[in-house]
């Protein structure tokens, strides 16, 4: 049965996962988006969700805490800096993964992981074209209808006026 076992191995030894994450967290601190297997990505989420909420909070406790983990000062400046800065209203989920296919070498799966709120392309603020649909039915019934507020503001203007 697998009881409390609750996070991915990786195959590796405590030190040398302890060692990787580290790595892969300062890579995707510094760089914003990295390309690895989807099992690394889901465990490097894990292990750097908790960091960056940690580092909303900018006191020397907090710094000394994400340093224990990270142990790069560049990376820690970088997180308390312009990643908190960010990040600093958002609950939760400051990471996303993209599932991108196969490695063409041994057929791992391989996705990008990336910080969410430093991605230009999936933004929120991006303006989004509304779905038109196929049919002139819902064309014109549209265009009567932006039509006839238009006519009944002018009334109720004109109205008073009259008065």
């Amino acid at each position: 049965m697998r009881h409390n076992k609750k996070f991915n191995h990786l195959g590796r030894t405590a030190s040398h996962r302890e060692a990787m994450l580290a790595n892969m967290a300062i890579s995707l601190i510094m760089h914003k988006r990295i390309t690895t297997t989807v099992a690394k990505a889901k465990a490097l989420k894990k292990y750097v969700e908790p960091l960056i909420t940690r580092s909303k909070d900018d006191s020397t406790n907090s710094r000394r805490v994400v340093f224990r983990y990270l142990q790069n000062k560049f990376a820690l400046k970088e997180l308390f800096g312009e990643v908190a800065a960010k990040v600093g209203d958002r609950p939760g989920g400051y990471t996303r993964i993209i599932k991108l296919g196969t490695r063409q070498g041994d057929a791992a799966p391989i996705c990008f992981i990336e910080l969410v709120d430093f991605d230009e392309n999936m933004a929120k603020t991006a303006t989004k074209k509304k779905a038109t649909r196929r049919s002139r039915k819902s064309t014109k019934a549209e265009a009567a209808e932006t039509e006839a507020p238009a006519a009944e503001t002018t009334a109720v203007e004109e109205a008073p006026k009259a008065e």
